[in-house]
């Protein structure tokens, strides 16, 4: 398989698949996990079974927490452990069923999980730079077009009314406001006939004539499926587009989970935008403390405190049930909040009973004065402005694991556009670090006389710099094949070198050191890469072919 495609946890599992083979010396065989948990057989003698008490210590010296997400690996232990022996064909195949049903779906699943928030937060990006471009052009008179189409819009309706439109704005007495109009009423139109009905999502369409920079006029159209359902209905025509309804596409949608605990009970929910949702709500009759007892006072003690055990431990799986996705294996939600009036709320968090991925999402611990609805309303009122800056705090998480990488000197880390680059080709890069106001172009120049191509990336001022597009043995002038923003580049050949593309801004401390002091480009590797070894053997590589 290419290795690019794959994430740190299959580089992880492949490499423990070259290691050392599992011992079996006593039977003349050897085992090697193949893939991600397939076994072989390597047969030097012939043999109807296989004793656990051989692989049990090398299962266990396999066992990790990367693996644990992976596969089963505790459960195949627990197996092995409770049969003396099996035989080597049923153990073949159990393995290799576990390998398929347990660990590629969950890989995949996960893998695809990670592509699809990268796909988001591209088009995210993308409609940005859109709203800044619709928002910079500017028309003379009422010529600029906007329409938007909600889901179930139907096309022969808009069609209709843009007939309409055409005879009254045959009507306008300037005859150049008029013909711009008309013209963008015309290309309105015959952009509709692409469509036999309007996208699951809704349409958008901007068409008119703008004024360039340089006062000369010319025409656009801008047509495309919102990457979320938009239920905006629209249609203007002024000297600009209005793109309010697109900037409302990017306000965050991301589900947020809530439990608050008390000595009372727990309420699970969830808020979305401005919708909450109560998902579950149970109540328990805890002992409280006490002086009384005498003798038995250590034993109410203990008492108490195994129901508060049980209460903890049943919120915690309650939990696990409704923010994983069970057919991810992920939370199902952005971030958690934990809120309470007692020390429930910190004990749920402290508890090696609460799943780890959800320990990872916990954004806040507040505490409130009520319990069940009452504090999930107070809850959501004190977490406002934690839920946010959600995005903030991802970011903030990201560009630290980055810098961390940079701190302990890992040697998993690259900045600047050309090493990013080679680290890319090379399929290093696991997370590609960009800002998402990077201002540089990718040139692709060709040489008149040799043909050859030549690649470039320049900032705005090195654009006007002409010596960047000659050539420099011979001073000739490069011809410009193709000029495209290296963040649209990104956006559209990430997935050839199987890394995720992550869009920062240079509004916290940490994003406006990664801007101002790398440049606004980088990315965490998969692994070890020392890219100035590659580039003194390249030269030495050069220096040979010369001589």
């Amino acid at each position: 398989e290419d290795h690019r495609l794959m994430s740190k946890q299959h580089l992880y599992l492949c490499k423990l698949a070259s290691s050392s083979p599992i011992p079996d010396a006593s039977r003349g065989r050897n085992l090697r996990l193949r893939s991600v948990g397939a076994i072989s057989y390597s047969r030097t003698s012939p043999s109807r079974s296989i004793s656990p008490s051989l692989l049990l210590p090398w299962l266990s010296e396999l066992y990790t927490p990367e693996l644990e997400e992976c596969m089963e690996i505790p459960f195949i232990i627990v197996w092995l452990s409770s049969r003396n022996s099996f035989g080597a064909y049923s153990f073949q195949i159990f393995l290799f069923a576990i390998s398929f049903a347990v660990g590629f779906p969950r890989l995949f699943r996960h893998k695809l999980a990670e592509m699809a928030e990268t796909d988001k937060n591209i088009e995210i990006w993308k409609v940005k730079k859109l709203i800044r471009a619709l928002e910079a052009a500017r028309g003379n008179g009422t010529s600029m077009i906007s329409l938007i189409m909600p889901p179930r819009d139907q096309v022969s309706r808009v069609t209709k009314m843009l007939g309409d439109e055409y005879g009254t704005a045959s009507n306008i007495k300037s005859r150049v406001n008029r013909q711009s109009v008309l013209g963008a009423i015309t290309s309105a139109q015959q952009r509709l006939k692409l469509y036999n009905k309007v996208p699951p999502n809704g349409l958008v369409l901007y068409t008119g004539t703008i004024v360039t920079e340089d006062g000369k006029e010319k025409k656009v159209t801008i047509d495309f499926e919102p990457f979320k359902p938009i239920n905006a209905s629209l249609y203007l025509c002024d000297n600009k587009f209005h793109t309010e309804a697109l900037n409302e596409l990017l306000e965050s949608d991301d589900k947020f989970g809530f439990i608050v605990m008390d000595g009372n009970g727990t309420l699970f929910g969830t808020l979305s935008g401005n919708t909450r949702e109560v998902l579950h709500k149970f109540t328990v009759d805890l002992p409280k403390k006490h002086g009384r007892g005498g003798q038995s006072a250590l034993r109410f003690a203990r008492l108490r405190m195994e129901k508060r055990h049980n209460y903890v431990r049943k919120t915690a799986e309650l939990a696990t049930q409704f923010f994983i996705n069970p057919a991810t294996s992920q939370p199902n939600v952005a971030g958690l909040i934990l809120a309470g009036s007692a020390d429930f709320k910190t004990e749920l968090s402290q508890s090696d009973m609460f799943d780890q991925r959800l320990q990872a999402k916990i954004l806040n611990v507040v505490d409130v004065s009520y319990g069940g609805e009452n504090g999930f309303n107070q809850a959501i009122e004190l977490s406002a402005e934690i839920l946010s800056n959600v995005k903030f705090i991802q970011e903030k998480k990201l560009i630290g694991k980055y810098f961390e990488e940079i701190s302990q000197d890992t040697g998993k880390y690259v900045f600047g556009v050309e090493d990013t680059l080679k680290a890319l080709e090379m399929g290093a890069v696991e997370t590609l670090i960009v800002w998402e106001n990077l201002d540089i172009n990718r040139y692709v120049l060709k040489h008149s006389t040799s043909g050859e191509t030549v690649i470039k990336h320049l900032r705005k001022d090195q654009e006007t710099d002409q010596n960047n597009f000659l050539d420099s043995a011979t001073s000739t002038e490069l011809e410009v094949q193709e000029k495209i923003s290296l963040l649209e580049w990104f956006a559209n050949e990430y997935k050839r070198f199987g890394c995720t593309l992550e869009f920062v801004t240079n509004k916290s401390q940490e994003g406006s050191q990664f801007c101002r002091g790398f440049g606004g480009i980088g990315g965490i590797l998969r692994y070890q890469l020392d890219l100035r070894a590659f580039d003194e053997l390249s030269d030495e590589e050069y220096d040979e072919d010369s001589e």
